[in-house]
């Protein structure tokens, strides 16, 4: 079936459905893992997005139930130069076509993404629309141009938890790189509060292998309510959209702070910077990709990273004299985290849970548990995970 992708700067391509018929907006960005299609499809902070795949095959290794990051696609559209027709795995259960169809989302072929990528670096990400019900070219320019820009938009409260929930530690992922897990202390559950913004379950898994017991709770939750669950610690979440629109979440973080151990990713870590008085803006087209680096300026080692955002915390804009810049990208030395000098509070901007990814930074984790073991901030940083 043909299909066009009209982009808001006037651009159009023509290729080939594979997904699900229909018509669709979107911010297009790209990302440039090689393998974890899968994940990146279900991780929630793609909501409102038509993701682009540099890697040229995508499909060959199918759909397996046991790696979603939710309980489905999350994206609104898929780009990819090539869909294998046939998969080879042994723990595939599906093909990616049949998966996307069933989910009603749309993915296109057989375009140039090489082409489409250089764009969006030079252009930066743009608004634009997938169809195949209309191949009016005038038509679908202008449905681009007229939708809905990122900024400005709360996509957290459409994407998080209807209630809170309980992640009760039956999954048995296994322990990253195959070691054991390393717990808390002996005996100890920690119990921790999750704010779901569009959390992944690989989070999830990590909290709960580290000796947590987590409740999952809506992006919404007053403070107070959190409080009166009497956690060790809150962890914020991922998550998708402009985080200066998330007023509600920020108001809610701002109330916790020095009351409870705190550890934010991703969109979390940019909620906290906004509550702790910083300020955010829209990066030209964002880091999506599991290969960036980043280095920590408190061992001076070079972490190999996954991430996926758009947004990005100003670092002059935070306050120096009770945060501390603690990583920074080394792709264009954007802020990638900090930690409060006196309280028990740090966040990342990538995803240490890794999946897809390489796990440089599960050491993070550690931190957390650490710092809900002494209620104050981790001193002494770590220079490798925890093993």
């Amino acid at each position: 079936m043909k299909a066009k992708l009209a982009l808001e700067n006037g651009t159009l391509f023509t290729a080939e459905a594979f997904g699900a018929p229909g018509e669709v907006t979107g911010e297009v960005v790209f990302n440039t893992s090689i393998t974890g299609y899968q994940e990146i499809f279900t991780d929630p902070s793609y909501c409102g997005q038509i993701v682009t795949l540099t890697y040229p095959l995508i499909g060959n290794y199918g759909i397996n139930a046991d790696d979603l990051e939710s309980a489905r696609p999350q994206v609104s559209g898929v780009v990819v130069r090539e869909s294998s027709g046939i998969f080879s795995n042994f723990r595939a259960q599906r093909s990616l076509s049949s998966w996307l169809r069933e989910h009603n989302v749309m993915a296109i072929e057989g375009l140039d993404t090489r082409m489409l990528t250089r764009m969006l670096r030079t252009d930066g990400s743009l608004r634009g629309v997938i169809s195949t019900i209309d191949m009016d070219d005038s038509s679908l320019r202008a449905k681009a141009e007229s939708s809905p820009p990122m900024n400005g938009l709360d996509l957290a409260t459409k994407v998080t938890c209807e209630r809170p929930y309980s992640w009760d530690g039956t999954d048995t992922t296994p322990f990253a790189l195959g070691h054991s897990s390393p717990g808390g202390e002996m005996g100890r559950r920690f119990k921790v509060v999750a704010y779901d913004y569009g959390i992944k379950r690989n989070i999830l898994r990590r909290l709960v292998r580290y000796g947590c017991v987590v409740t999952v709770v809506p992006a919404a939750l007053p403070a107070g309510d959190v409080l009166a669950m009497k956690p060790d610690g809150v962890f914020l979440s991922n998550g998708p959209g402009d985080p200066s629109a998330v007023g509600v979440a920020i108001r809610n973080i701002n109330a916790l702070v020095g009351k409870l151990p705190v550890f934010g990713i991703c969109l979390g870590h940019q909620l906290l910077a906004l509550a702790l008085g910083g300020k955010t803006y829209k990066l030209k087209f964002g880091h999506r990709g599991a290969n960036h680096p980043v280095k920590n300026l408190l061992t001076g080692k070079i972490e190999i990273t996954s991430q996926n955002h758009g947004f990005a915390v100003d670092p002059e804009s935070l306050d120096m004299s009770k945060l501390e810049i603690t990583h920074v990208n080394l792709y264009d030395q954007t802020n990638e985290g900090f930690r409060h000098r006196e309280l028990p509070i740090f966040s990342v901007q990538y995803h240490p849970e890794a999946s897809p990814g390489p796990h440089d930074s599960d050491y993070l984790f550690a931190d957390f548990i650490t710092m809900m073991k002494s209620g104050a901030p981790a001193r002494g940083p770590r220079a490798v995970p925890v093993r």
